[in-house]
């Protein structure tokens, strides 16, 4: 049977461990690796070449940058329930693959079923007849389940409700309306439902449009892979792949498709958890290692991670047939969980419903207790629902959804201009709160266009030129000794895992394609600069790889000779004479100086002879790399060792060579040299670390570069700002006592840079290296997580994983980029992962965001995502006074005082569905007030979407002076009319038809008196802090909203078309209103938009004072 492991005992956050962590390994009893074989084709390197697009398509289940209907109330199932369909979807699956035996047969066999060769791969002929017959490599589209989407289509966000209010309206006409049905109460419920229409209408929109948005921001990240087609390598798009296809894959890939391994290093690792729940990874293997398919290693399945090493396979079933399509035939879409925006909301919306049902409670407990015995025919049954119904619209923002709607919608098409995918919508939340910013070098900060710019054999520095000099010359001299510089470039030939790119073989150097991380292009182009590197490789037959990885630093490569030339080229003559060609091993090692150096017992020196390593030269080596590295230079070491015959015990295809391997390299390595490698900053970097340490983020460095390296291209981005002197080591870390700073983040609350005031002096600077990192205590935590500009070299992603979660802890809200598959743990820790589209598939996996171009776009990712929660904001607090609060006192004062409706039920829901939403809808559009960027971060646990100042300005404030000067309008209008205030106070009287008449005028000059001043509450509140002239809503393109405009031009027409038409008046208790009361209002505005202009002029003339802590 399939063992797959239970569910209920896999972590809900799953995190990528590496198998290369002999501590992990040895808790979970990981075996030994599995045998292997090899072939000339060179091995795979961590990371791919930057020309070769590598960015991976995001499982639409996953990568869902916009979840619109935010305040829809689904059902979910539990999650045993959604479980238990998973576990169901994969006992049939595994049932399915019962009869296939591709981990049965042998490679040959293979290669004969499926008419491909090891060595060439398919023809294109082959390729085309292959998709003709199995179709392209892509899941089949989910079912649509449209009876589902039409129900949340009607139903949801407050479809419901307005749904049950027409109904309820409806009853209250007839039959409870009988014998005289009120056909204000018909108006309204057919309003009722016609709006119900209306928003199940824009939901089928905004659904569709969502879905455009989404197919063309997964379009951006094309997903490729690399393949043997017609004996050359080629890039080709993952749809395009075919059974009997031969893949490559490396250290970062996901696979495309299911393959059977013909191929793996001793140290490959697969990552099986998305299918299998195993959070540790497998080791991969060439021969069949179970019978069952699904838990044989020599089977990769599609959707699985390649963790460490590299390996070839051949495709044996793409798209449906692979075991990931057929169980995701099987299972629904996964369910997605509510994100922090949502929870805000949803917050909001539980804070007014509970109003709304407090305030209808009165009504009813007033009703019963009070008017239903003493004034039996003040309300009526019918009438008391349509109060009932009344308060609930009137208490419920229509316009929040639409609005919601369009701020994401918005940052979403700007995130895609930008290039930059969105994974989910927490990521847009998440970005305005991001207070610390953990950021990789290579790749990241730089601009991953590594060349070697010196290079230094025994004590001796030149440039690459001056070695190229220096080799023509000796070669011209017919020198016999041969070339301190020839061993040197057959060396950096040799221990290299790229490869150049048939297809560019033959143009200049500077313009090849070489496959391969980085590094070894740069020490690769350096070899191929001092002659041909593939005729040097040539000489020497690979035996055995293992690759760099970040916990080692260093990459192995063991060799047997093919050509007696290639003892010339890589020994000194006394070494190359006692090589035994036929039976010794050359086995050499390329990596970071300060690990390999104390593993040498000898160089070589300016002549080309090797001598013992005394410790003036060892110092005078040590000199020159941290020459480089302070210089900003990644510097290299090249190092081998002759393997006689006589010590190697193991063959090496044996899965002990490995480890027999480690042991000859840990000492009696000969240096061959150092090469210096440059890799400078984007252009665009110090601008942007600029721009967001004005926003209060803090930029922190976590690379595994050498420390004086790490330093020198942090001063260069300017995330360093101090002079060296003036950078701190972990001696400014006391162990015992708190430090000032320490103190100061424990007693800071939740977020310490928040707290701070702007600062007078210069920021404070610190250099850490991993392994200082281990020992640090508590106290030392405390104080190194409040300084400004961190650097942290030589980590681990062990150790950059502990660095996010001891920010997290501290209640800092954690971005981190990286773009290596040692940055995938760190990347799925921290509160949003962000990795560069060139970066690993596992980092582009792991990441909750992708920058698709430059790195300056996450500059406006945060400035957007700052924006989205702003706007949101303006839009609560304009809907509340007007749609919330003046529209509750007519009811409130009809029932408790025995007024009448001063404004009639109709018109409240006129206000709430048509003329506040469109001014709702327009606040969205919004732009970025100058400040944004200027303002400390969000403090999620602190700055609420709706919290106690919000609600104060808009109802206390705004709505307050809304409600009294409407109130004052209306009542004046009757005084004057012949209907005095002193006999509808507590009067509970039915008015006669002129009295009604005059009533109905004064029901609409509260609505124009409300829906005017709206106009200018619009003005104030979009912006928070800038004064409209700052801000100006129109003539500066920076600033303007002209869909303010259309918005108030559309109330002004509502006004008309419910009032003015006779046949309208009579039916909906409408009238004509004087024109001297549009420009009252119009007066009352402009006084509410200069008191706003007032606040706002006092909270920017005194930040720390009262009105800046009542401020919203």
């Amino acid at each position: 049977m399939v063992a797959f492991e239970d569910e209920a005992d896999v972590p809900e956050k799953r995190r990528i461990r590496y198998a290369d962590d002999e501590e992990a390994q040895e808790a979970h009893g990981v075996g030994p690796t599995l045998s292997r074989q090899f072939s000339s084709l060179s091995q795979m390197s961590t990371r791919s070449n930057r020309s070769i697009t590598r960015r991976r398509s995001i499982d639409p289940a996953l990568a869902i940058p916009i979840e619109y209907r935010t305040l829809s109330f689904h059902i979910e199932a539990t999650k045993e329930k959604e479980l238990a369909e998973i576990r169901n979807a994969k006992k049939t699956a595994a049932a399915e693959l019962v009869g296939l035996d591709w981990h049965k047969i042998t490679p040959d066999e293979l290669y004969t079923r499926l008419s491909s060769s090891r060595t060439k791969g398919l023809g294109a002929d082959q390729v085309k007849a292959a998709l003709g017959k199995y179709g392209r490599n892509t899941p089949s589209p989910p079912p649509s389940h449209m009876t589902k989407k039409i129900l949340e289509y009607m139903f949801g966000g407050f479809g419901s409700i307005l749904l049950t209010g027409s109904i309820l309206v409806f009853i209250s006409w007839k039959p409870l309306g009988e014998p005289d049905p009120s056909s204000s109460n018909l108006a309204l419920a057919i309003v009722l439902a016609v709006v119900f229409v209306i928003q199940a209408l824009f939901n089928a929109w905004q659904d569709w449009s969502s879905s455009q948005v989404m197919n063309s921001i997964t379009g951006m990240l094309p997903d490729s892979c690399l393949l043997l087609r017609d004996g050359n390598q080629v890039t080709v798009m993952a749809p395009e792949v075919v059974p009997g296809d031969i893949l490559f894959v490396k250290a970062g890939n996901k696979l495309p498709a299911d393959v059977r391994f013909v191929e793996v290093s001793s140290d490959a690792k697969f990552d099986r958890s998305i299918l299998t729940g195993e959070s540790m990874p497998t080791a991969g293997a060439v021969e069949s290692t179970d019978d069952n398919y699904l838990e044989t290693r020599c089977i990769g399945m599609q959707g699985t991670l390649c963790i460490s090493g590299s390996g070839t396979g051949v495709v044996v079933d793409t798209g449906d047939r692979t075991v990931f399509g057929r169980i995701a035939k099987l299972t629904n879409t996964p369910k997605i969980g509510s994100t922090t925006l949502q929870k805000e909301i949803l917050r909001f919306v539980l804070i007014i419903v509970s109003l709304m049902v407090f305030m209808n409670i009165i009504v009813l407990i007033l009703w019963g207790a009070y008017l239903r015995p003493k004034h039996v025919a003040w309300i009526p049954v019918a009438a008391l629902i349509v109060d009932i119904v009344t308060i609930a619209i009137a208490f419920v923002p229509e316009g929040l959804p639409i609005a919601l709607t369009a701020s994401l919608t918005i940052t979403a098409n700007i995130m895609k201009s930008n290039n930059i995918l969105c994974k989910s919508l927490k990521t847009v939340e998440t970005l305005g709160a991001v207070s610390v910013l953990c950021s990789d070098k290579t790749g990241t900060l730089t601009k991953n266009q590594m060349t070697a710019s010196d290079c230094c054999i025994g004590i001796k520095t030149m440039s690459p030129a001056e070695a190229l000099s220096e080799l023509n010359t000796r070669e011209e001299k017919g020198s016999s000794v041969p070339s301190m510089i020839k061993q040197l470039r057959a060396v950096s030939a040799i221990c290299n895992a790229g490869e150049f790119d048939v297809t560019t073989i033959h143009q200049p150097l500077a313009d090849r394609i070489i496959i391969g991380d980085a590094t070894d292009q740069a020490v690769l182009r350096f070899s191929e600069s001092l002659g041909a590197a593939q005729v040097t490789r040539g000489l020497w037959r690979k035996r055995f790889d293992l690759a760099f990885n970040s916990k080692n630093k260093f990459m192995i490569r063991v060799n047997s000779l093919v050509d007696p030339k290639g003892v010339e080229d890589a020994l000194p003559v006394l070494e190359g004479s006692v090589f035994d060609h036929e039976k010794d091993m050359l086995l050499t090692i390329k990596g970071a100086p300060d690990v390999l150096i104390g593993r040498c017992t000898s160089y070589l020196d300016y002549e080309g002879v090797t001598r013992p390593l005394d410790e003036t030269t060892l110092k005078s080596i040590e000199e020159v790399k941290d020459n480089w590295s302070s210089e900003g230079k990644r510097v290299i070491l090249l190092a081998r060792k002759v393997l006689p015959h006589q010590v190697i015990v193991n063959d090496p295809a044996a899965n002990d060579f490995e480890t027999e391997t480690m042991e000859h390299a840990k000492t009696g390595l000969t240096l061959v040299g150092l090469i210096g490698i440059v890799d400078p900053p984007r252009d665009e970097i110090p601008e942007v670390i600029r721009i967001l340490r004005a926003a209060g983020i803090r930029i922190n460095m976590v690379t595994g570069d050498f420390k004086l390296t790490a330093q020198a291209i942090a001063r260069d981005c300017g995330i360093i700002t101090n002079a060296t002197k003036d950078v701190h080591d972990i001696s400014f870390l006391s162990r015992d006592k708190p430090t000032d700073l320490a103190i100061k983040a424990q007693s800071g609350g939740s977020s310490p840079i928040q707290e701070e005031q702007p600062r007078q002096g210069r920021y404070t600077s610190i250099v850490l290296s991993g392994p200082e990192l281990i020992t640090l205590n508590e106290n030392q935590w405390n104080a190194l997580c409040v300084y400004d500009e961190v650097v942290f070299a030589r980590t681990t992603p062990e150790q950059k994983l502990r660095i996010v979660k001891e920010y997290q802890a501290r209640d800092h809200v954690v971005g981190m980029t990286g773009d290596g598959v040692n940055d995938a743990p760190s990347l799925k820790q921290a509160d949003i992962g962000i990795a560069p589209g060139s970066g690993s598939d596992i980092a582009i996996e792991a990441a909750d965001m992708v920058l698709l171009e430059s790195f300056s776009a996450i500059t406006d990712a945060v400035l957007y995502g700052r924006v989205v929660f702003d706007n949101l904001k303006k839009t609560i607090c304009y809907l509340l006074p007007a749609g919330s609060f003046s529209e509750l006192w007519p009811i409130m004062t009809n029932v408790i005082f025995g007024l009448p409706q001063v404004l009639s039920s109709f018109l409240m829901i006129i206000i709430c569905c048509f003329t506040d939403c469109a001014a709702a809808t327009a606040l969205a559009y919004e732009k970025p007030e100058a400040d944004v960027m200027l303002r400390p971060p969000r403090n999620p646990k602190k700055d609420k979407l709706v919290d106690w100042k919000l609600m104060f300005h808009a109802y206390v404030v705004v709505g307050l002076i809304e409600t009294i000067t409407s109130f004052s309008m209306a009542y004046w209008y009757a005084q004057r009319k012949g209907v005095p205030f002193s006999i509808l106070w507590f009067g509970y009287f039915q008015p006669d038809d002129q009295q009604q008449q005059v009533l109905n005028e004064a029901s609409s000059i509260y609505f124009v008196n409300l829906v005017v001043m709206q106009w200018f509450n619009l003005m104030a509140t979009r912006t928070r802090h800038l004064s409209i002239f700052q801000h100006p809503p129109a003539f500066n393109k920076a600033t303007q909203n002209l869909y303010l405009f259309p918005a108030i031009l559309f109330a002004f027409v509502i006004i008309f078309v419910f009032n003015y038409p006779p046949g309208l008046q009579s039916t909906l208790g409408t009238s004509n209103i004087p024109v001297e009361y549009f420009f009252l209002p119009m007066a009352f505005g402009l006084g509410l938009l200069f008191f706003d202009e007032a606040r706002k002029w006092g909270v920017r003339r005194w930040p720390n004072g009262l009105l800046a802590k009542m401020a919203w």
